[in-house]
């Protein structure tokens, strides 16, 4: 699931349907953590996709930060 070749887009709903599991409650421990780790991995990938996309914004329009 958190492979590259996913967009961006199919990991920011895989993240919501995460999300929707651990707050619905009743999962076993394990796979709370699981769920959990997974969700971190998904989270910190689609962070720096946002970025990169900020900086390559930032090239485009010429901004000096």
């Amino acid at each position: 699931m958190t492979q590259k070749k996913d967009t961006f887009e199919e990991r920011l709903l895989a993240l919501e349907e995460l999300v929707k599991e651990l707050e619905t409650g009743g999962m076993p421990l394990d796979k709370t953590l699981k769920a959990y780790e997974q969700g971190e991995k998904l989270a910190e990938s689609l962070k720096k996709d946002l970025q990169s996309a900020e900086e390559r914004l930032t090239v485009l329009r010429g901004d000096d930060a």
